[in-house]
């Protein structure tokens, strides 16, 4: 579903970034190809290739060299602070389409005295002419983009009061709300609660989004 939605995008000199439900091999094939570039965020559901990306910063090379890039945020009481470790390292072992690069990303958010820590890693097309500080600006914005998502998804499509609770049918479930966001917004919607609406009084117009309606 994600690499057919891809091919509906022109990717040509751009970055597309994504979660770990889009670390596949097909859709790195598809933006390599068409002249982009990615950064994806790496979980389980890659799990030799997390694994791997894991164990190359828990145990570095000796004498190696690490992008390195931090910042530091503060907004009334909150304060965030993340780090980035970038390396080619694994770029002869990994057997990734076009791989350039891989990421951990450490991050510290402080609301009212509590303190929570999160660390992710990533992987991307993007070599080593591409500075660490840019790498963070990247994830960033990818995250305050994912951040906005969840708002939609919770507020417009209900998303936290759904009853789909049980194995990996809420991963599935947000992965569908995720394509039909971004079907509606390539489009032209700005505005997805009304779009929506304006799908749901008018079924024929979502079979056109989808292009199986002229």
């Amino acid at each position: 579903m994600a690499s057919s939605l891809l091919e509906r995008m022109i990717v040509t000199d751009r970055v597309v970034t994504g979660d770990a439900l889009y670390c596949q091999r097909q859709l790195c094939e598809q933006v390599v190809g068409g002249g982009g570039d990615y950064l994806l965020i790496v979980k389980s559901n890659q799990k030799r290739l997390y694994e791997d990306i894991e164990l190359c910063f828990d145990r570095p090379v000796v004498g190696e060299t690490y992008g390195y890039a931090e910042t530091e945020d503060s907004h009334g009481e909150r304060r965030e602070y993340r780090r980035l470790w970038a390396t080619d390292t694994l770029k002869t072992y990994l057997e990734w389409p076009g791989h350039g690069q891989v990421m951990k990303v450490e991050s510290w958010r402080s609301i009212k005295g509590k303190t929570t820590r999160q660390v992710r890693y990533a992987i991307t097309s993007l070599g080593t002419h591409t500075p660490a500080d840019r790498l963070l600006q990247l994830v960033r914005g990818h995250w305050r983009i994912e951040n906005g998502l969840h708002y939609v998804r919770d507020v417009t499509m209900g998303e936290d009061a759904s009853q789909v609770r049980t194995g990996s049918a809420p991963q599935m479930m947000a992965a569908l709300r995720n394509v039909a966001l971004n079907i509606l917004r390539l489009s032209g919607a700005t505005n997805i609660a009304a779009a929506i609406r304006n799908v749901a009084w008018q079924p024929n117009g979502a079979l056109r989004l989808l292009g199986l309606l002229p």
